[in-house]
């Protein structure tokens, strides 16, 4: 049986792993990544490759780990990907609509900006509104997938019938 850790100031590797109760002798037969390379990751002594972060994501059952790598270390994450954390379905819902509805009203004023397909130096402000509200909406669409990744994951939902 492996040691408990006593470190404090865990990274979300460890902290995930321990999580779903496994040692690193137990999440290298899950993730099939070695214990060795495990404890580097979670020393912070190395940083994992994307297809660890997979592994780990599903081994672990963690469905935040791939967020967090694309939002923390990936460069290109670090552009183009909104952090998102795991949130309780209710407010996942009110986030949701919330966004959809901010876009609704936004709907004509998007086409009448959008139709000679260039936004001149007048349309500018309310073009950025608008994306900052279609940026909320990724956010939500986001967080409602790590919801039902982390509810199948955990068996709180149940797998759609083929």
């Amino acid at each position: 049986m492996g040691k408990r850790s006593t470190k404090e100031n865990k990274n979300i590797y460890q902290q995930s792993r321990e999580a779903a109760g496994l040692t690193r002798e137990a999440a290298e037969e899950l993730t099939f990544i070695s214990s060795d390379r495990i404890e580097r990751i979670e020393n912070d002594k190395s940083v994992p490759h994307p297809d660890e972060v997979l592994a780990m994501e599903q081994g672990y059952r963690a469905p935040t780990l791939s967020n967090y790598y694309c939002t923390h270390e990936c460069p290109i994450g670090m552009k183009y990907v909104p952090a998102v954390g795991l949130k309780e379905l209710p407010q996942l819902t009110v986030e949701l609509l919330s966004a959809l509805h901010a876009l609704e009203e936004e709907q004509y004023r998007l086409i009448d900006i959008s139709v000679d397909g260039r936004v001149n130096s007048f349309e500018r402000k309310q073009f950025d509104q608008i994306l900052i509200k279609l940026s909320a909406l990724d956010r939500s669409i986001r967080g409602m997938r790590i919801w039902i990744e982390h509810a199948l994951a955990s068996g709180k939902l149940d797998k759609a019938s083929e």
